[in-house]
């Protein structure tokens, strides 16, 4: 029973980081309809923002997580403004397209000027060790990343339901024409969009990369992914969906590395995203809508 206690507290574990990496996702395709493949190497820049602000700036770790977000929202923003923002009228697959060649463009612009080889991220006194209650071990960096995703969840929840960049958030997100009509700066909103995304997606490259001490270019490659599937499983466009999915995909993938197999788990979670789409395209949260061609 301990066993399976602790593969829960594993997935609960990686399931938040999912959860907000899967925010990003589902936050711009409600809003321009596009997949931003590119979010997952957000993560990456995020860890390798915070592993800069800790060795060389010599911040401390909770200044190091708001510059890793900080920068990661500028960059998002000017990824919309360079790469998505002329497209926004294109054909999909232009877009999907050009999405690709963002995140291949940065995993290599990175690895040019970082290396290669992966880089270890310092261990942080405060976060060593952890509460340990019989053979259950629950590590301090479980505790933080568990508590700083629900609090961050709840409060893009919040921005999004009760403020006024949040309602022309939604609005943009029902009706891009009738939205600028009504005075809503649209391309703002969307730029907007892309920053609170991507500081979520930092703010899990860097909580990822304290949990597996590693920091490479490829790093954000398969979070990313499971991210995605994520966002598919709990209804990608709906921000509550991303949160349950992300922790549903970590304790799927939890259980799976524990009772199934390690080579076998990401089998398992990808499989997933094949039932879904072939079962329930809308996700667990999702609606079936239709339209008109």
């Amino acid at each position: 029973m301990s066993g399976f206690i602790q593969q829960l507290i594993n997935g609960i574990h990686v399931g938040s980081i999912y959860a907000l990496i899967a925010l990003g996702y589902t936050m711009v395709y409600g809003i321009v309809k596009l997949i931003n493949f590119a979010h997952g190497d957000i993560l990456m820049m995020g860890a390798y923002f915070g592993l800069f602000s800790i060795t060389v700036l010599h911040l401390p770790f909770g200044l190091a997580i708001v510059v890793a977000m900080a920068a990661c929202a500028l960059v998002g923003m000017l990824i919309d403004v360079i790469a998505y923002k002329p497209l926004r009228n294109a054909p999909r697959i232009s877009a999907l397209i050009t999405a690709l060649g963002v995140s291949l463009f940065l995993e290599n612009f990175f690895r040019v000027i970082f290396g290669a080889e992966p880089k270890k991220m310092p261990n942080i006194p405060s976060l060593e060790g952890g509460f340990v209650l019989g053979t259950i071990k629950l590590s301090y960096v479980t505790v933080l990343t568990v508590i700083l995703s629900i609090v961050f969840m709840v409060a893009l929840q919040f921005v999004v339901k009760k403020t006024k960049v949040g309602k022309a958030m939604r609005a943009v997100s029902e009706d891009k024409e009738a939205a600028r009509l009504m005075g809503v700066n649209v391309n703002k909103t969307i730029s907007i969009t892309f920053a609170l995304g991507s500081a979520l997606g930092a703010l899990g490259g860097v909580l990822y990369s304290v949990a597996y001490y590693q920091v490479e270019p490829y790093m954000g490659i398969m979070p990313g992914l499971k991210a995605f599937v994520a966002a598919v499983l709990g209804g990608i466009g709906i921000i509550p969906g991303a949160m349950l999915g992300g922790f549903v995909m970590g304790l799927i993938e939890s259980l799976s590395k524990g009772y199934i197999s390690s080579s076998w788990s990401n089998a398992i979670v990808f499989g997933i995203l094949i039932l879904v789409l072939l079962f329930k395209p809308s996700g667990i949260l999702g609606k079936n809508v239709r339209e008109k061609v």
